[in-house]
């Protein structure tokens, strides 16, 4: 019963309920959209140079989002230097982490390891936000991560040995996992509050920008247009440029960057399941056991931030 005087709460609606259920589902839907990120890459990699192949994708992007812009009307920044904050955050997040990932891929760095240096990101962001945006971790999160790495750590071992590792490549995956983890921080700090739409023309068009001058300065430019390449095209641009980035920008909008970050542990186990259903790539018992250890990690980490 209300108290006297005050009308009874009103019954939640369906269209209420639709949101909350997709609020639920944000964490889970984005993990499972951004691993098939690694697989999308390595679709298209032999099919163009790493700068042509993400500055064709950045065109693909920025077309459909003025497609977007133009039918919802979407607002633009009213100052420079949030544009420049916005672009900048834009340059971290796609240019330094696609580019560093498609490097790595192209010199044969399994997709496990790959994602074992992107799963690092967790403990980057948590270090780094505690400087610079003053989150702290309780000591049940900082379990949550360990277990987290603990996790990716055995799920990558599990199918592959060290002698897979390459220093070029693991330098290339450096490079990712720094440009990710800067780029949420920077994005959580100053771009909380952009517009997906106008934010993303703006982070996509500087990214363009200087992906189309690295490739004129290093590379031919040469792009075989088969099928797997324009698939791997449309759906890197639609599912994970549109898709999966909105999705992660919600989320640091919603949440503690670190919280977030603890998201891409689950990555590389996500993507081991992907690669056995796609290309029956083997998925043993000991993979398993890894990724149940990493959601455990995950699930502690984002229970004990609601607490």
């Amino acid at each position: 019963m209300p108290p006297a005087g005050l009308p009874p709460p009103a019954a939640p609606t369906p269209a209420s309920s639709l949101q909350s259920a997709f609020v639920a589902s944000t964490p889970g839907l984005f993990v499972v959209l951004w691993s098939t990120g690694f697989i999308g890459m390595k679709l298209g990699a032999p099919f163009a140079e790493p700068f042509t192949f993400m500055a064709l994708r950045m065109m693909l992007v920025i077309s459909i989002l003025l497609v977007i812009i133009a039918f919802t009307r979407a607002p633009w920044p009213r100052d420079v230097v949030t544009v420049g904050h916005i672009a900048m955050a834009g340059l971290l997040v796609h240019a330094a982490y696609l580019c560093g990932v498609l490097f790595a891929i192209q010199m044969l760095l399994p997709l496990g390891f790959v994602a074992l240096i992107a799963g690092l990101q967790p403990i980057l962001t948590a270090v780094f936000a505690n400087l610079f945006l003053h989150e702290k971790l309780n000591s049940r999160q900082w379990l949550g991560m360990a277990l987290g790495l603990v996790g990716v750590v055995i799920v990558v071992m599990s199918k592959y040995s060290l002698s897979a590792f390459n220093w070029s490549a693991l330098g290339a995956a450096g490079i990712g996992l720094l440009g990710i983890t800067f780029g949420t921080l920077y994005q959580k700090r100053f771009c909380a509050t952009m517009d997906l739409r106008t934010g993303g023309i703006i982070q996509y068009t500087a990214t363009a920008m200087l992906l189309w001058t690295l490739a004129f300065a290093t590379e031919t430019r040469v792009v075989q247009w088969t099928g797997p390449f324009l698939f791997a095209l449309f759906w890197l641009a639609i599912v994970l440029s549109i898709g999966a980035v909105g999705l992660l920008y919600l989320l640091i909008r919603r949440g503690a960057a670190s919280k977030v970050a603890s998201l891409f542990f689950l990555t590389p186990s996500v993507t081991a399941v992907m690669a056995f259903a796609l290309f029956g790539e083997s998925l043993g018992l000991l993979a398993v056991a890894g990724l149940l250890v990493t959601a455990a990690g995950v699930a502690l980490v984002m229970r004990s931030a609601r607490n």
